[in-house]
């Protein structure tokens, strides 16, 4: 791949132009700037840089004033150089992995032997990968009160837009951000689309919502150049969107992610991670988080996805970190009677543990199944899709549902820690979940007819009712082969929709 195919494909291409070379008279002379005075073609050497996954970097070097064989020397600007001899004739390509995200100058330095000159060059890059630093759940928009925005409804077919950095501790240099974006006061039936400002609007959706309905979804989307994200209301009538962050992504080492097998750390139906029993209304109970099924102390914050089933009135559940007051956010809305799951991404209390408060005057039992966490040590970094949320699957469009009780193969990508997706389930004719898991067959398993059914997951990643449309963010693990199996649960067909947002990548 060369720049021009490189910034054709999205990716972004930092460049150092030849005129910036500066040289000397062998590798040990005191080097002066490239002159137009200089009476013949001086040695020099172009560079341009492009990150290849979430911590790997290439480098493409050309030289020009040259004929023979060079002696090349790449400093990554992480302590460590590479050596080689180089053709002068064809374009040097080099790759190189740093152990941390963040911004680098590479450094290349070319030797002649032939005429004992020497072509020194740098680029200034940065990694497409960035880690997470979990912020205290803290309200950037809410339309109904005037928090981020005047005071009024978002408009049938109109937008609005929060602002991200400046507010609490989030700083301008942010990449991605986490955000628990809820709908409310609806009286038709639409969806709203979250897009990066400067972006063009995707083709997907966030939050799919019907009359009457208060609907949370969480989504993990790029920052524009303005520190905004936007928000596009596609529906025949206003609505209100309340917006509320629980961690932001940046191009410097923090936390990164490690994901897990889905495992149920709390079932207050059973007793399991708290007492048996519903959790009494207008109250919290703690979680052990750090330390505990496979969270190693130390951790950050953690990926939930969280269930209310059984509520005896509405109400809103809120996840938070130990340590601190129960703040005004919410991350899952629920109707009397209704199962409704959001995935929550929550810092972790200093003692390890996290809190849920019910926010109905009336009990509810509460289901959270954890499947990732987020610590220093951790080297998957996030990134984003080079041209934004995209869809990838339609099931509508192929005429062919996901049957009942079955399952769908995708993605086949190895090296990937997780992906984050937004899956939505819709035209449905009974009640049923969707659970996404790792699948341990092959894609040349399933074309040669090899492969075997998958044992058939237990936790939960979407809940929904005959009738009703319901999207949720899932943090996709895939097996070693690279493959995701997402489970139809129900005993009815139903149409299934994935969005990609990006994924989680250690190399």
């Amino acid at each position: 791949m060369d720049p021009s195919t490189a910034e054709a494909s999205g990716a972004e291409v930092f460049s150092s132009s030849a005129d910036r070379t500066v040289r000397g008279t062998g590798p040990t002379a005191h080097s002066q700037a490239t002159s137009a005075a200089d009476t013949q073609t001086p040695l020099a050497v172009a560079l341009d840089s492009w990150g290849t996954s979430a911590h790997g970097m290439l480098v493409y070097s050309t030289f020009s004033g040259a004929e023979g064989p060079l002696s090349v020397a790449i400093a990554w600007g992480d302590g460590t150089t590479d050596t080689v001899t180089a053709d002068a004739a064809e374009p040097l390509v080099s790759k190189h992995p740093y152990t941390e995200v963040g911004q680098y100058t590479i450094t290349v330095t070319v030797t002649d032997p032939t005429t004992n000159t020497q072509a020194v060059n740098k680029v200034t890059v940065k990694t497409l990968g960035s880690d997470f630093t979990p912020h205290a759940p803290l309200r950037l928009l809410d339309t109904r009160n005037g928090t981020g925005q005047a005071m009024g409804k978002v408009p049938a077919y109109g937008s609005t837009s929060v602002k991200i950095t400046g507010n609490g501790t989030i700083p301008d240099a942010v990449t991605a951000v986490v955000l628990n974006l809820t709908v409310t006061n609806t009286t038709g039936s639409g969806h709203i689309i979250a897009a990066g400002s400067g972006r063009p609007t995707p083709e997907t959706s966030s939050i799919n919502y019907g009359p009457g309905e208060t609907v949370p979804n969480l989504v993990i989307m790029p920052v524009g150049s303005d520190g905004r994200v936007n928000l596009h209301n596609v529906g025949w009538e206003s609505v209100d969107l309340i917006a509320d962050v629980t961690g932001y992504f940046t191009a410097a080492a923090s936390s990164g992610y490690a994901s897990l097998p889905p495992t149920r750390f709390v079932d207050t139906r059973e007793g399991r991670g708290t007492a048996k029993g519903q959790v009494a209304g207008q109250t919290a109970f703690g979680v052990q988080i750090a330390g505990v099924g496979g969270v190693p102390k130390g951790a950050t914050a953690v990926s939930l996805n969280v269930t209310v089933t059984n509520p005896r009135e509405a109400g809103h559940l809120t996840v938070y970190p130990s340590g601190q007051a129960a703040p005004t956010a919410s991350n899952l809305n629920f109707t009397a009677g209704q199962t409704v799951a959001n995935s929550v991404i929550v810092p972790v209390g200093p003692d390890g543990r996290i809190m849920v408060r019910n926010g109905a005057w009336q009990p509810t039992d509460v289901v959270i199944d954890v499947n990732g966490y987020y610590t220093p040590a951790s080297q998957a970094a996030y990134v984003p899709s080079w041209w934004g949320p995209a869809r990838m699957v339609d099931t509508r469009q192929t005429g062919s549902p996901l049957a009942a009780r079955d399952y769908m193969h995708l993605l086949d990508a190895p090296n990937i820690e997780a992906h984050v997706l937004n899956a939505t389930v819709t035209n449905t004719t009974g009640a049923g979940f969707l659970s996404v898991a790792p699948d341990p067959n092959s894609r040349e398993q399933y074309e040669n007819g090899t492969a075997t059914r998958p044992t058939r997951p237990v936790a939960s990643n979407l809940n929904w009712t005959a009738g009703k449309t319901a999207a949720n963010l899932v943090q996709a693990s895939p097996a070693d082969n690279g493959m995701v199996a997402f489970w139809n649960q129900g005993w009815e067909n139903v149409d299934l929709i994935i969005d990609y947002f990006g994924y989680y990548g250690t190399n």
